[in-house]
C-alpha cells in the first residue's frame, strides 16, 4: 500500500542553512534520501552535529520535526503505540464508561503521529544503536511500507504523507544488514580545520582571529595525541571557546600550552586517563629542555 503523496520528496531540496555548516556531500546525502524516499542513516563521532542536522533540515524545508530519542530500554513497539491495559482495568473496577472504547487506552507513539500528521514531517530516530540489537529489525516493515497494524482495534495505520526519516548512530554496535539495505547511508567525517573555522564563525562571528588560530592549533594538537582515550568533539570545542571568551584567556596562553594541559581543559578532556596523559607529556617536555 502506497502513501498518498509518495513523490512529495522530489520537490524538496536541502541547501543548508545559515546556522549549520553542511558540507556538499552531506547536502547530497539529505537530498538523495528525499529523492529515494528512504531513511537517511547518519553516523559519525559523538558531537559532530548528527542530531542538529535533523533540526536544521526540518527548519530549512519548513517541515515539522518529530523526535524519538532512543534509550537502552526503548522497544520498537513504543514508537508505534502502547496499549494501557492497567488503566483500563482500573477504570473498569471504578465503573468508568470509557472502558467500552478500547481506543481510549491506545497511546500513540511518535511513528503513528508522524504517519498521520496533516503535512509531511521530519522524523528523527536518534541514537538507534543504543537500543537492543533487534530494535532496527522490528521496524523494518513499518519504515519500508509506511504502515502498521493495531491489533487491539483491528486498524491499519497508513502514512498520509511519507516523512523524511533521519536516523543517527554513534556506531556503538553494528546494525543489521536488512535494515542497512533500506537506508541511504552517510558518515559525517570529523571537520577539517577550514570547515571547523566555518562552524566557529557561525557561532562566534566576532571571535578574534588570533585567538581562533591558536585555539584551532591547540584543539587539533590535542586530538592528534597518541593514546588519547576520548578525542574532543566539535561541540566540546565550541564549549571550550565559550569558556575562553568568558574567562578572557589570551591567545598567548594557548600558544604556551602546546606541550601541556590546555587552559580550561575540562571542556576538552573528559576522563582522568587523558588528563594524566597530558600531565606526563608536560613533565617530559620540561625535563627534556
Amino acid at each position: 500500500m502506497q502513501t498518498r503523496d509518495d513523490n512529495s520528496g522530489a520537490a524538496r531540496r536541502f541547501q543548508g542553512s545559515d546556522s549549520y555548516v553542511a558540507t556538499a556531500d552531506l547536502k547530497l546525502a539529505v537530498n538523495a534520501a528525499l529523492t529515494l524516499q528512504r531513511p537517511l542513516l547518519i553516523k559519525g563521532e559523538p558531537g559532530t552535529g548528527k542530531t542538529m542536522l535533523a533540526e536544521e533540515v526540518a527548519a530549512a524545508l519548513n517541515m515539522p520535526l518529530m523526535q524519538w530519542h532512543i534509550k537502552s530500554t526503548t522497544k520498537a513497539q513504543q514508537g508505534l503505540y502502547e496499549y494501557d491495559a492497567v488503566s483500563r482495568l482500573r477504570d473498569s473496577q471504578l465503573g468508568d464508561e470509557r472502558v467500552r472504547q478500547i481506543d481510549n487506552y491506545i497511546v500513540k507513539g511518535v511513528l503513528w503521529q508522524a504517519f498521520t500528521a496533516p503535512e509531511p514531517v521530519v522524523l528523527l530516530i536518534d541514537e538507534i544503536d543504543k537500543a537492543d540489537i533487534e530494535f532496527p529489525n522490528d521496524l523494518l516493515r513499518e519504515l519500508d511500507r509506511m504502515e502498521f497494524y493495531v491489533y487491539e482495534t483491528r486498524q491499519m495505520v497508513v502514512a498520509t504523507h511519507r516523512p523524511l526519516v533521519i536516523i543517527t548512530s554513534n556506531n556503538e554496535k553494528e546494525l543489521p544488514d536488512a535494515f542497512l539495505r533500506r537506508c541511504f547511508f552517510h558518515y559525517i567525517q570529523f571537520p577539517d580545520r577550514d570547515t571547523m573555522q566555518q562552524i566557529v564563525n557561525v557561532h562566534y562571528p566576532n571571535l578574534k582571529q588570533e585567538l581562533l588560530a591558536q585555539a584551532l592549533n591547540t584543539f587539533y594538537a590535542v586530538r592528534d595525541v597518541a593514546g588519547l582515550k576520548k578525542k574532543p568533539s566539535t561541540s566540546e570545542f565550541l564549549d571550550w571557546l565559550k569558556l575562553l571568551l568568558a574567562e578572557d584567556i589570551p591567545a598567548q596562553a594557548l600558544a604556551g600550552a602546546k606541550t601541556g594541559v590546555p587552559p580550561l581543559h575540562g571542556a576538552l578532556l573528559k576522563n582522568e586517563q587523558d588528563v594524566h596523559l597530558f600531565e606526563r607529556l608536560a613533565f617530559m617536555s620540561r625535563t627534556n629542555r
